[in-house]
């Protein structure tokens, strides 16, 4: 048998396959550097600003996040950016973060991190679901210092906090949102749920936290530290 042809096969196949990895090593490098390209221009923001992957755990944070807290990438990575929570707020900041995770929902929560100086500084945090094509990557989200927007003596009320909690997340979605103005119908298109069910949420809110009007609703909403007074 002659082996000519095979060995023209072989090598055609060796040729498409070099030609296949060395298509894949330029893809690859493409994204590594529009990658790279993209977090210089989040180090260059002046708002703060962070990305987590699937597990949760935080995978960058820009320049601006790491001047606001005095410390390295390396030291806010994973688990690390949570050191630096009031421990009043540690559990009002985790517990919605990890709740919006899980529910691949955005989220904003206002609370207190230690800062470069080593005194506490008001942040609000707002995060978003990360989707790559229909998949879901992790989170990205902004901190922006509200300090000065922040009575110093304010501190979330532990027992507010503790009955807002005890709230359902989508309950919790219609209080933030009622307590920030909106009525009840506006929360339903917000939400996108039907006006009936919003409604429904409202009332076990008010009968969760003992109360019997909205103005006790945002009285709640503010001391747990969930909208501004």
């Amino acid at each position: 048998m002659a082996p000519g042809p095979q060995i023209d096969e072989i090598t055609v196949l060796r040729l498409k396959l070099a030609e296949a990895e060395a298509e894949l090593d330029y893809l690859k490098q493409k994204q590594s550097s529009g990658e790279q390209r993209f977090r210089e221009l989040l180090d260059a923001s002046p708002v703060m600003v962070w990305m987590s992957g699937t597990d949760a755990m935080c995978t960058f944070v820009n320049r601006a996040w790491l001047d606001f807290r005095g410390r390295t990438l390396e030291e806010e990575l994973g688990n690390g950016w949570a050191e630096g929570l009031h421990p009043d707020d540690r559990d009002l900041c985790l517990e919605t973060y990890l709740k919006a995770f899980s529910a691949r929902t955005p989220y904003r929560v206002q609370y207190r991190v230690q800062r470069a100086g080593g005194e506490y500084g008001w942040i609000e945090n707002s995060g978003t679901p990360l989707i790559e094509d229909t998949v879901f990557v992790g989170f990205m989200g902004t901190a922006v210092d509200v300090s000065d927007r922040r009575s110093r003596e304010f501190t979330p009320d532990r027992e507010s906090v503790r009955m807002v909690f005890a709230l359902t997340e989508r309950e919790r979605q219609v209080l933030v949102l009622v307590a920030g103005g909106k009525s009840t119908k506006e929360a339903a298109a917000h939400l996108g749920i039907s006006y009936k069910t919003a409604d429904s949420h409202r009332s076990r809110i008010l009968e969760k936290l003992g109360v019997h009007e909205t103005a006790s609703m945002v009285r709640y909403a503010i001391r747990a530290g969930l909208i501004e007074a």
